[in-house]
C-alpha cells in the first residue's frame, strides 16, 4: 500500500481515510509565517458521496485506496438500473441509483465511463467536469411564452433527456457543452 504525504496530494487522488475510500476534490497548501506547513483538503466519500473538510500537517500521511478503475460502455437504462458493458470481455454490469446518484443526466449511450470498484463491487462512476450533449427539441411553454420570448434564454431538451434553459441562439441539432457540477450551459460546440 502506498502512503501519500501532503506534498503528493492532488485533485483526483483516491485514498483510504477512516477505512473508507475517498477522492481528493481540492487541496490548498498553507505556509504560515511561523510554524509547520499544512494542507486543507476536501475529500469526497466514494460510498456515501459526503464531502469532508480535513486539515493535514506536513508529517501526516494517508494510504492509497485499494480501488480499481475500469472503463465500461454505457448501453441502456431500464427505469431501475443503468447497464454498462466491458468493451473487451462484453461482460455486463448494472448500476442502481445509489451509485449513479444525480449523474444520470450526463450519461450518453455508447460512450465510455470510468467505474470505480472497491472490494470487487462498483462504488462510483466518473462523468467528467463537462459533457457535450446534442439539442434534440425546443420546448415551447404556452403558459409563459411571452416571458420566455422576452428573455435571452429558452427551454431545450438534450439527448440525455434533460430539459435545460439555454441561450436563444441555440438551435435543435446543436451540440452544447454543459458543466456537470452546476448543470449550467457553458458554450456551444462548433462542428
Amino acid at each position: 500500500m502506498i502512503l501519500y504525504f501532503i506534498n503528493n496530494f492532488k485533485s483526483g487522488l483516491k485514498v483510504l481515510f477512516e477505512n473508507q475510500p475517498y477522492i481528493i476534490e481540492n487541496v490548498t497548501f498553507v505556509k504560515p509565517g511561523k510554524g509547520q506547513v499544512f494542507s486543507r483538503v476536501k475529500l469526497r466519500n466514494l460510498l456515501t458521496n459526503q464531502l469532508l473538510d480535513k486539515t493535514f500537517r506536513s508529517t501526516d500521511s494517508i494510504p492509497s485506496a485499494d480501488v480499481l478503475d475500469i472503463q465500461y460502455l454505457y448501453i441502456y437504462y431500464d427505469r431501475e438500473n443503468w447497464y454498462f458493458m466491458h468493451p473487451v470481455s462484453f461482460e455486463q454490469l448494472s448500476l442502481n441509483k445509489s451509485i449513479i446518484r444525480d449523474k444520470n443526466n450526463w450519461l450518453i449511450e455508447q460512450k465510455k465511463y470510468l467505474i470505480t470498484f472497491w472490494n470487487s463491487r462498483p462504488i462510483s462512476i466518473e462523468i467528467g467536469k463537462f459533457v457535450n450533449l446534442r439539442v434534440i427539441a425546443h420546448i415551447i411553454d404556452k403558459r409563459s411564452n411571452f416571458v420566455m420570448n422576452s428573455t435571452k434564454f429558452q427551454l431545450f431538451k438534450l439527448q440525455s433527456g434533460l430539459i435545460l434553459k439555454l441561450p436563444s441562439f441555440i438551435h435543435v441539432g446543436d451540440i452544447v457543452k454543459i458543466d456537470t457540477k452546476t448543470g449550467e450551459y457553458h458554450s456551444r460546440i462548433n462542428m
